[in-house]
């Protein structure tokens, strides 16, 4: 069982963009020691819209619950498996402007690097990089320090961030160590906050959940756990050598205790798995409890948390761990065909065919398809194409999605719609109302089509269960849930 020890920390392989440092551009990123946050305003709220775009388009089902109630700052902390895919997650799961640290070259590179500048990011030139040459370590100090007290002083003032304590994407089911920056801004912005009478910042832990995070149109779901209010360091000078301008590090003592008890929430809040076969099978398991009592896991949200039970339950010994070899073999036969828990019924792989998915997919894709192969075609052809190719791993894939549904709004959109309306209507008044509508339509042509291709999803996947309801690995799975479901009844 995975426990709550870090998996093994790897440093990231460091992509082609991480090696290339822009000190030009990061000397005059924009940054703000007073707590006033470092980003444009207009430009925030347009990104903030570009966010929704994608959201809608690359995740099918979307579930946030609702963070608790804090007056003061709070920096959101989550795993980190999905790319930019997960910071966007957390953005759009909040309501106030929120600052965030990145890698240097995200800062800096074109188009994104442009973005990020406008939405306040400040960068972070990692260890790996300072060892193999990419910068030194005094300009590293100098250009970590500037964006830590930036950091420190926005969320001493009230405002959220966003952070992922790991330090680097990865594919792992289990958090990896954290690194210290989230905790030695986060007490250093509790110092600040006390000294002018702000209310405290707290760490708020976040559980990111995918149904399966690299595929376009995947599932997702955001929970909150209770946040970690950040106590202020005992030395009376602290606060006021931040405040003038000067990095002070926090009590290590302090750093450790609060990371400890991140690292302990946020796992509560995670896969916390030895592996992602163990965890596809718990999400089995849970599908297998339902079905037993005649009930259904109607939401990805209940799934997971169907599943953490099934993790508790087995982890106290109320279930038996051999449950676990079974269940992990049924669980990967149903990950090869592309299917999951959702396929078993209580008497076995369910074999209907979705003719009614089929006969509201062909329509709705055909009707829209016109204008949104006109429109959006291309550049989700080229998302597909460089997400599966990118040196920066499969974390990455649907980051490649999401970004090609951010930028098409202002960047393809505009002039393929003002292309149309001035071939409909010429120069005319009529031109930029034509424009505008037009941009609209291909937004909705791209809805209606995303319905069509979801049902068509629903089609395949039905073809899928009946073919491998007659394979020699149908039968196989049935003798696994079989031996599973007796396994559970002794659990009784």
């Amino acid at each position: 069982m995975a426990g709550n020890e870090p998996a093994p920390d790897v440093d990231p392989v460091l992509s082609s963009g991480a090696m290339k440092l822009r000190r030009k551009k990061l000397d005059n990123l924009p940054w703000d020691h007073s707590g006033r946050h470092p980003g444009s305003p207009l430009f925030w709220h347009l990104i903030m819209q570009m966010m929704r775009i994608a959201w809608r388009y690359i995740f099918r089902s979307r579930q946030v619950d609702e963070p608790p109630i804090h007056n003061g700052g709070r920096i959101f902390s989550s795993i980190h498996i999905n790319g930019l895919v997960d910071p966007m997650s957390l953005l759009l799961s909040q309501d106030r402007k929120v600052i965030s640290m990145g890698r240097h070259d995200l800062m800096t590179m074109p188009l994104i690097g442009w973005f990020s500048r406008r939405m306040g990011s400040q960068p972070v030139i990692r260890r790996p990089e300072i060892q193999l040459g990419v910068a030194d370590e005094d300009y590293a100090r100098k250009i970590n320090q500037r964006s830590l007290l930036t950091m420190t002083n926005c969320i001493a003032a009230g405002h959220n961030a966003v952070v992922m304590p790991e330090g680097k994407s990865h594919q792992d089911s289990r958090l990896h160590r954290f690194k210290t920056g989230t905790m030695r801004f986060g007490i250093n912005a509790a110092a600040i906050a006390s000294m002018k009478g702000i209310d405290p910042p707290a760490i708020q832990p976040v559980g990111l959940h995918y149904r399966r995070h690299y595929w376009f149109r995947t599932d997702v779901f955001v929970e909150f756990g209770d946040p970690l209010l950040i106590e202020t360091p005992e030395d009376s000078d602290h606060g006021p050598k931040l405040v003038s301008g000067e990095w002070v590090e926090p009590p290590h003592k302090q750093v450790n205790s609060l990371r400890d008890q991140l690292f302990q929430s946020l796992s509560e809040l995670t896969p916390n798995a030895p592996d992602w076969t163990t965890y596809r099978a718990w999400h089995l398991l849970a599908h297998v409890q339902a079905n037993q009592v005649g009930d259904s896991l109607s939401s990805f949200k209940d799934e997971v948390i169907a599943a953490r039970r099934v993790r508790e339950m087995i982890s106290n010994g109320d279930i038996p761990e051999e449950i676990i070899e079974p269940s992990s073999q049924a669980a990967e036969i149903l990950h090869s065909h592309d299917l999951d828990g959702r396929s078993i019924t209580d008497s076995g792989i369910s074999t209907s065919r979705n003719w009614r998915s089929l006969m509201f997919a062909l329509p709705l894709m055909l009707i829209s398809a016109p204008i949104t192969i006109i429109s959006t075609g291309p550049q989700a052809l080229l998302a597909r194409f460089l997400g599966d190719r990118t040196d920066e791993g499969v974390d990455a894939r649907t980051t490649y999605h999401m970004l090609a549904a951010m930028f098409s709004p202002v960047l393809f959109w505009p002039p393929i719609a003002a292309a149309l309306a001035l071939s409909a209507f010429g120069v005319s008044y009529l031109l930029v109302p034509a424009t505008i509508i037009a941009m609209i339509s291909f937004h909705l042509s791209n809805l209606i089509f995303l319905f069509g291709y979801d049902y068509w999803v629903d089609f395949a996947d039905s073809k899928r269960r009946r073919a491998l309801s007659s394979s020699r690995d149908g039968a196989k799975l049935e003798e696994l849930i079989s031996e599973a479901k007796k396994l559970l009844n002794l659990s009784k």
